[in-house]
């Protein structure tokens, strides 16, 4: 497979109901010094509080970031998406915050950022999908494996919400079906 030895440069990782679990215990075991960064999209409510970050850094000694607009990118940290905004990848080394319309009724959307993720990093670019209950995040999974980046999606029988991982599957070729207690292990790998 043409992707196979293609560095890794980027993980986006997009869940909504019932991926948090997955990834306080994704967290917990993800070895220091990373070549790549992390960015998780999650579903959160609009005017949320912005625990987020404090909440998962207490699970990991590298650096949890909530992104501003124009943040750059540093390899070695775990990026988290604000409420309320699309995440958008101007380039490989900066982030910018969109505000248009919700797409799947959501922002941030799956979608968006890994159709932007896509367009950057090409190859070089995995795609995890886990646990929720729109489709958000398949049709974006479908333009990482157009641009020939891996696409993970989590098994929908240990998803706590399996419609959209079960949608992603039957959508889209998927490199890697994954079950949260091997999540780490296969990030840790690339």
């Amino acid at each position: 497979m043409e992707t196979e030895n293609a560095k890794t440069e980027l993980v986006v990782i997009g869940g909504s109901a019932g991926s948090l679990q997955v990834i306080l215990e994704m967290l917990k075991n993800l070895k220091e010094g990373l070549s790549f960064p992390i960015v998780l999209i999650l579903h959160r409510k609009a005017y949320s509080t912005n625990i987020l970050q404090t909440l998962l850094q207490q699970f990991i000694s590298i650096e949890v970031v909530e992104i501003d607009d124009k943040t750059e990118i540093q390899n070695n940290k775990v990026y988290v998406v604000p409420a309320d905004y699309h995440l958008l990848f101007e380039n490989r080394h900066m982030m910018s915050l969109d505000f248009s319309e919700k797409m799947n009724y959501s922002r941030p959307s799956i979608d968006v950022t890994f159709k932007s993720a896509a367009e950057v990093y090409g190859k070089n670019l995995v795609g995890v999908l886990l646990s929720g209950a729109n489709a958000d995040g398949v049709e974006g999974l479908g333009f990482i494996k157009k641009h020939k980046g891996k696409v993970w999606i989590q098994e929908p029988e240990t998803a706590e919400v399996d419609f959209m991982p079960r949608h992603a599957l039957q959508e889209v070729v998927c490199d890697l079906i994954i079950k949260p207690n091997n999540l780490p292990d296969h990030i840790n790998q690339l």
